[in-house]
């Protein structure tokens, strides 16, 4: 598991964790040959996330927002230590989620999406991929969260522009007059990971390892992360290519 680090200038992973499933942990023989501390039991991917959030606001990371996928979005813990920690999250959540809207019905989050007018959808990009824009239709809807009416909470949705059953839910909790554009662009980041992944795959041997040793995957994941974060501030600080100096 891997936490990413977004911004206009360049994006990198900044924190790691090894999941280690139950038939593991309850295992202490096989923990031992492998070199996995006694102290390390068992924790599923939101407590590991979480405390990789936990590192990163206490070493100082200046972050507004978090993103990640529906394995994290739809676990009220991690969302409501978000709001403890003072961070903002777009996180993707399943079909099967329930919320419960202002006027305190409680629907699945398709049914409170398909409440929603025609016209509060609109067109939005959520960023530039390889084949262009991701364009989208997207629309919003307020809810209650565990601070509402104090706090502002969304139950966002993104629906494919070729394929109307084609959707995608997400739970939102943001400061007031957060405009939709600006969720959709947090929502879109989530996507940084994935070009991470390969970059980091590419540049700097993130997968090219054979380690039996728990200390081992963590010696050679840290020193990937590291070379990639220099690579990545190198970069940044050289500014956009000229196309006047560069080699074709």
């Amino acid at each position: 598991m891997f936490l990413t680090y977004a911004t206009a200038a360049g994006r990198t992973l900044i924190d790691r964790e090894l999941y280690l499933p139950k038939a593991w942990t309850d295992d202490r023989d096989r923990c031992v040959q492998a070199g996995i501390p006694a102290e390390r039991e068992f924790a599923t991917k939101p407590e590991l996330a979480i405390a990789m959030l936990e590192r990163a606001v206490a070493a100082g990371v200046p972050a507004r927002w978090v993103t990640g996928d529906a394995v994290y979005g739809q676990v009220h813990r991690l969302r409501s230590r978000c709001e403890e920690l003072g961070l903002s999250y777009v996180l993707a959540t399943s079909v099967n989620q329930r919320v419960i809207t202002v006027d305190g019905a409680e629907l699945r989050v398709d049914e409170a999406i398909a409440a929603v007018p025609a016209q509060a959808w609109r067109a939005r990009s959520a960023g530039g991929g390889a084949k262009g824009e991701r364009l989208y239709d997207w629309a919003r809807t307020p809810v209650r969260g565990v601070n509402w009416p104090t706090a502002v909470y969304w139950l966002l949705a993104r629906r494919s522009r070729t394929d109307p059953e084609d959707l995608a839910y997400y739970l939102c909790h943001c400061p007031a007059r957060t405009t939709l554009t600006e969720l959709v662009t947090v929502a879109g980041t989530r996507w940084a990971i994935e070009e991470t992944f390969q970059t980091a795959k590419g540049q700097t041997g993130l997968d090219h390892y054979q380690v039996r040793q728990y200390a081992g995957w963590y010696r050679h994941i840290t020193l990937s992360m590291l070379a990639h974060t220099f690579l990545t501030v190198t970069r940044s600080k050289r500014g956009p290519e000229n196309p006047a100096t560069t080699a074709s």
